[in-house]
């Protein structure tokens, strides 16, 4: 017989998606704590599905659990950018050109890049770029690599958090995402791929220079 995962309650879910949010939009910064009782009381809940939540969250890398800290949203460095963006580099682009070869639908993709030309915070704004890029690879027809890709989405976005409040540079980002559509709506998959992959290796190696590694 074969068991199916048991939901998340609502409660846990609501704190996990509240606590993500923040840290992926800057509310919440690398190296702060993230104390139980505190997140108890501002979410209203007891701290059984605050302590959930960060479990949930610890499993996607964004934050860390120390036996002698606590719970910290998780610290980027040049080290953890570049092995983040290694796999986005090795499985995007290809994920990209599957979906194109399926003649996959774009109008979410050019959706999601109108709502971030129109968007009117930070918070939004990187919101729709995280959803241009998935819409980007979503039907590339391989449930595994799709699942792949997500996984390392949240802290694909914790990257581009941190390295956002050094170098705001949301205006290059964004004639390079409409370079990857205008390519990828004229049917050139194979340029589609190489602008994408451009796009993610810039972004890293500007952001956290492979000189800063440790």
């Amino acid at each position: 017989m074969a068991f199916a995962p048991s939901p998340i309650p609502s409660r846990t879910q609501f704190v996990l998606e509240a606590i993500k949010h923040g840290i992926l939009t800057g509310g919440l910064s690398p190296g702060q704590a993230l104390v139980e009782t505190e997140l108890a009381a501002r979410f209203g809940v007891s701290k059984t599905p605050v302590r959930e939540a960060l479990k949930t969250l610890a499993g996607t890398g964004l934050v860390v659990m120390s036996q002698f800290k606590g719970v910290t949203v998780r610290t980027v460095d040049a080290g953890m950018a570049h092995e983040v963006y290694e796999v986005r580099l090795l499985l995007e682009p290809e994920a990209l050109r599957r979906s194109l070869a399926r003649h996959a639908s774009l109008d979410a993709a050019r959706d999601a890049l109108f709502r971030a030309d129109e968007a009117v915070d930070q918070a939004e704004r990187s919101l729709a770029n995280r959803e241009f890029h998935r819409e980007l690879y979503l039907s590339c027809g391989n449930p595994l690599l799709t699942r792949m890709l997500d996984e390392v989405r949240d802290q694909a976005a914790l990257v581009s958090t941190v390295a956002w409040a050094a170098d705001p540079s949301w205006d290059r980002e964004a004639d390079e995402h409409r370079e990857i559509l205008r390519l990828a709506l004229a049917g050139d998959a194979a340029g589609a791929a190489l602008a994408l992959h451009d796009h993610i290796a810039s972004f890293v190696q500007r952001a956290f220079p492979e000189g800063d590694q440790k």
